[in-house]
């Protein structure tokens, strides 16, 4: 019924730009790009968990780590080499100009087989996702907005990129549009033009029309060039990027990836347990010559991530009323961090990613696996240990203090301190015979306030903080009891797993493919290493898209469907073409698609 009001909670009216903005935040986008040598031996430290382990601030974390791991990272790679097999990226051209007939032709080659048992978007949907991420920016914020298009314009039809455009448009306010000029420029007033002489009988008939008519013409037909050549600007910056909060960037992200991710049965969905790397350092080495009081017992740590995953989404209605997500499929991760000057800061951007990555390569190797908690089976959680003894009470327990106020505490009356006073305690006792004889009365004894908490309304249903900590149990479990753990999209038989991480920057997106060696997990599970016997991780980095220019995000869009055509594929399909660093481009040449059947 009010529906319609809600155009008008949005102003009609374009207002001048804002005064007193802070200056922008300046775009540097971090430089670490480890590359190992080929004659790169394991280095001298006997365990890579170990040195792992020794890092307790971020700003320890320099190359030596990256090289005792055997990171090798290949810069601004092309699509064709962040996706395993090439063939399942779309064509980058063939697609401007065609109507949806031509889209239905193409489905016999552009569609494929999914692991779920259907089958890939149609032709006409990718074409419908590149049609919406081509409507300008400042286009899409008028339909967002509910602002009037401009005059011989028609309004922009978003569809599915509405929430994209949305979240671009809360981000406008802390960056510049990178699409249009910069916006000083677009303000700068024209140098004034010279005076008209004043005296014009000193001239001669005609002279002084003839020398200031084109001046006077030239200059507005170039004003009116330039307000016809650009949109007119609908958002202006009124904060520095640095200001944004952080989940503005993480909902805008989200909103790109659920474009594609949503046709494959995927979609991002925040983890219920916090993601961490976790570590396990090997066991002593009982041969060793040392004694046992040198020999260093196994110890546990973790690296926590703030990335979220990507999951596929149920398949069944029993599934889906559950609650369940299946995977990790990928890893996104959106991170706040806009000052990249100094090395150490590069290095800890990379660090963050590639934790991310072996992160969601741990959860993908949980496959048919049970979990192993840390110290199950070990006295110091099975067994009391206060101080060795058998246990008592401990704390509050020996002050005695009582809760204030309790409802079910008892009152003892001076000289009973067997029993409380009350009227049924009397009962077993003999009665005088006279009725002139009366018991004494019951004075109860006031008692202090003591210390401790007020009491309770209604009952505790759950054990408080002081009973849970008494309690001698496992470490929290890591495990998501909602989320079956798979590994999607792993080549069968291979040693190792290609896990995709979806970085973001600013307002930039990146795709890494990282090849995680099956040996570098057993290591970082607590097996023993020596000399970096899983060889090399090997990393694959796209350049940075600019999700604020059309080109850019069409050719982002374009990279990610191929991610999601590769990883989603029918167990089998294509792991023996095009495997290894970009291998030729697939079949089809320049042609409409270079996606084909099996």
């Amino acid at each position: 019924m009010f529906g319609s009001l809600a155009n008008f909670a949005h102003s009609q009216n374009i207002g001048p730009p804002p005064k007193d903005v802070p200056p922008p935040t300046p775009i540097r986008l971090p430089q670490c790009n480890p590359q190992l040598a080929d004659t790169a031996d394991g280095g001298s430290e006997p365990s890579v968990v170990r040195l792992l382990q020794k890092l307790h601030r971020p700003t320890e974390l320099s190359e030596s780590h990256f090289a005792a791991l055997g990171v090798h990272v290949h810069t601004d790679a092309p699509a064709e080499d962040v996706v395993p097999n090439p063939s399942y990226l779309p064509s980058a051209s063939g697609w401007d100009g065609i109507d949806l007939d031509e889209a239905r032709r193409r489905d016999d080659t552009f569609r494929r087989l999914l692991s779920h048992g259907g089958k890939s978007p149609e032709a006409r949907v990718y074409l419908e996702r590149r049609a919406e991420l081509s409507v300008p920016n400042q286009a899409a914020f008028r339909t967002v907005r509910r602002i009037k298009p401009e005059p011989g314009e028609q309004p922009a039809r978003l569809g599915s990129s509405y929430e994209f455009f949305k979240q671009m448009e809360i981000m406008a306010a802390y960056w510049d549009d990178t699409s249009l000029p910069p916006l000083s420029t677009e303000n700068e007033e024209p140098p004034p033009l010279p005076p008209r002489p004043m005296d014009a009988s000193s001239e001669k008939p005609g002279q002084a029309g003839v020398a200031t008519a084109p001046e006077s013409n030239t200059r507005s037909e170039g004003d009116s060039e330039t307000k016809s050549g650009q949109p007119e600007r609908v958002t202006y910056r009124t904060s520095a990027g640095y200001q944004m909060p952080p989940e503005y960037r993480h909902n805008f992200i989200t909103a790109f990836v659920k474009l594609v991710a949503y046709d494959f049965a995927c979609n991002v969905i925040a983890p219920r347990v916090e993601p961490r790397l976790q570590l396990l350092s090997p066991p002593c080495n009982a041969s060793t010559k040392a004694p046992a009081s040198q020999h260093q017992p196994q110890i546990a740590s973790y690296f926590p991530s703030g990335c979220v995953f990507m999951c596929k989404l149920p398949t069944t209605r029993e599934d889906g009323r559950a609650g369940l997500a299946f995977g990790p499929v990928a890893a996104v991760s959106a991170r706040n961090t806009t000052n990249f000057n100094t090395p150490a800061e590069s290095n800890i951007d990379f660090g963050r990613e590639l934790v991310a990555a072996l992160i969601t390569a741990q959860h993908r190797a949980r496959e048919g696996q049970p979990e192993k908690r840390f110290g199950e089976g070990k006295w110091w959680a099975t067994e009391k240990r206060w101080g060795g003894g058998e246990g008592g009470p401990i704390g509050r327990e020996v002050d005695g203090d009582s809760v204030v106020g309790d409802k079910d505490a008892t009152t003892t009356p001076p000289g009973n301190p067997d029993g409380p006073a009350s009227s049924s305690s009397s009962g077993s006792a003999p009665k005088p015979s006279t009725s002139s004889a009366q018991p004494p009365p019951v004075v109860k004894q006031a008692q202090m306030a003591l210390r401790g908490q007020p009491a309770s309304k209604k009952p505790r249903k759950n054990m408080s903080i002081y009973d849970m900590y008494r309690m001698v149990r496992l470490p929290a479990s890591t495990w998501d009891r909602k989320t079956r753990y798979q590994a999607i999209g792993k080549a069968r038989g291979a040693g190792y797993d290609d896990v995709f991480v979806l970085s973001s920057l600013f307002h930039h997106l990146c795709v890494l493919r990282v090849r995680v060696p099956g040996r570098l997990l057993d290591v970082l599970g607590g097996e023993p290493d020596e000399n970096r016997s899983w060889g090399k991780l090997e990393m694959w980095r796209s350049r940075w898209f600019d999700l604020f220019v059309v080109d850019e995000r069409l050719e982002a869009m374009r990279l990610l469907w191929g991610v999601m055509a590769w990883t989603m594929r029918k167990e089998g399909e294509g792991e023996g073409e095009g495997e290894g660093e970009g291998k030729g481009k697939g079949e089809g040449g320049d042609g409409d698609v270079a996606m084909k059947d099996v």
